[in-house]
């Protein structure tokens, strides 16, 4: 089976490394590229070298929030699942209304966490496997 080519934008390193834990036990092979900031992850994305099959965003990352990246950024073919702890409401819809295909509420007990990105694999990072559709 071909990798799932994953692109997680985090500026926290200790989500990142437990995300990366994560999807190394995950069911289905990952390969995780980590951008720690907005501008990192544009760079990445634009040079054509990295053709994600899912992005995982964070909103609250620097240089280039995450809301400001998804007005950049428009790939309708990858799914993008923002992962974060805000709990703004008017972010939340504004976020959707720009692209993103799921807002997943950053949880902060252990065994949420790895459940909600457990979850966010399953659905988006192998649709064939459970019926759904990346596509809008």
């Amino acid at each position: 089976m071909k990798p799932v080519e994953i692109l997680l934008i985090e500026d926290n390193a200790g989500d990142a490394v437990l995300i990366r834990q994560i999807m190394a036990d995950a069911s289905v092979p990952v390969n995780l590229h980590i951008a720690r900031d907005g501008e990192q992850a544009l760079l990445m994305l634009a040079n054509g070298g990295l053709a994600p099959d899912l992005v995982i965003l964070d909103l609250n990352i620097p240089r280039i929030p995450g809301v400001s990246l998804l007005e950049r950024w428009k790939n309708a073919d990858t799914p993008v699942v923002v992962f974060s702890s805000s709990l703004n409401e008017a972010e939340r819809e504004r976020v959707l209304a720009l692209g993103a295909r799921e807002f997943v509420s950053k949880p902060t007990d252990l065994q949420a966490f790895i459940d909600a990105v457990s979850r966010i694999i399953q659905k988006w990072a192998v649709p064939e496997a459970n019926g759904t559709s990346s596509c809008a």
